[in-house]
């Protein structure tokens, strides 16, 4: 089977935003909010071109052009976050123990799940300034930031906490759950 010559893929820059790649750190820029990702390796490059930035590289193994469609992704990624931003929400579900939640620094706090005495505590690993968590009503939450990896891994880490251990899950349904996934 014949090898590609190259590979090359194309990430268009909308106006506004800016872009610098310094060693192997690419860091994107809109209105003060920047994000930046560190892309390594010694056969697949970023460049800048004329319209935006390119992932480029030349006589691409397998593996190669699956790093170079995994880079734009990502670039991609950051591009959405700047212009949009990502937002998951969750909502909280319980039968008979009413839950109380709080959002305290990088603290995520769940009281009276089940009934249980101690709180349950889910950690925000990142600044309210990356990662905003907000609570509506008494059930809805709403994780936003521009970083979709940081944003999942807290709506991640808040649906984790509620995980009930050494109960049938079909007959035990409390806990907070990702709803839905949307920019």
């Amino acid at each position: 089977m014949p090898r590609e010559a190259k590979v090359s893929h194309s990430i268009a820059l909308p106006d506004g935003m800016a872009a610098s790649i310094e060693g192997n750190t690419v860091t994107l820029s809109k209105e003060g909010n920047n994000l930046s990702r560190e892309f390594i390796h010694n056969r697949v490059s970023v460049n800048q071109a004329e319209d935006g930035l390119e992932v480029f590289c030349s006589l691409p193994r397998r593996s190669e052009k699956a790093i170079a469609g995994t880079w734009a992704a990502h670039l991609r990624n950051m591009v959405k976050g700047l212009e949009e931003g990502f937002e998951y929400r969750l909502k909280a579900v319980f039968s008979h123990f009413p839950m109380t939640l709080k959002v305290d620094g990088n603290k995520f706090t769940i009281t009276n799940m089940l009934g249980e005495k101690v709180p349950r505590v889910a950690k925000l690993p990142w600044t309210p300034s990356e990662v905003q968590v907000k609570i509506e009503g008494k059930s809805d939450i709403i994780v936003t930031g521009a970083d979709r990896e940081k944003v999942g891994q807290s709506a991640a880490n808040i649906e984790r906490a509620c995980k009930v251990k050494k109960r049938d899950p079909r007959v035990f349904q409390d806990g907070i759950y990702i709803t839905s996934k949307g920019a």
